[in-house]
């Protein structure tokens, strides 16, 4: 995600659990960040510490969190009573269409039953229930070839 972002952000850190040739390895949970020390914090965490990383990128993020996470991320009585209860997403933006994540690469022939959605946390605009959105077909228009190299 850093080299899109970089084209929209002027200054961009990344970091990666695993070594997979383009970031640092920084475990995100347990890395002594400071408190509001980042602007936004915009990740893709593992689906099973996703909750964990809601917390602490709130902690972290002056601005706001987006999370890239499976739909399903929405469904737990848990992560209702920890997180969406009290600290509900301003937006969750679903994916009209299939994106097929693969490990640590990009592969333009994958494809996915699984749907995944941008969960946004806007600090300065909660006052508001949480928006509902989706995102229309994009991935023809936005991938480029350099993203398969």
């Amino acid at each position: 995600m850093t080299r899109p972002l970089a084209e929209y952000f002027s200054s961009v850190e990344s970091a990666d659990a695993y070594h997979y040739g383009f970031a640092p390895i920084r475990d995100f949970l347990t890395f002594p960040y400071r408190r509001n020390s980042y602007d936004w914090v915009i990740t893709n965490p593992p689906f099973r510490l996703a909750e964990e990383f809601v917390h602490q990128a709130l902690d972290v993020a002056r601005v706001g969190v987006a999370i890239l996470a499976r739909t399903v991320f929405l469904e737990s009585i848990g992560r209702y009573e920890t997180i969406f209860r009290h600290k509900p997403p301003s937006v969750f933006a679903q994916f009209s269409e299939r994106v097929p994540m693969v490990k640590g690469r990009v592969d333009q022939k994958a494809s996915t039953a699984t749907g995944y959605a941008w969960f946004v946390w806007n600090k300065a605009d909660d006052r508001h229930g949480p928006q509902l959105s989706w995102i229309p077909p994009c991935r023809k228009v936005l991938e480029r070839p350099r993203d398969y190299l």
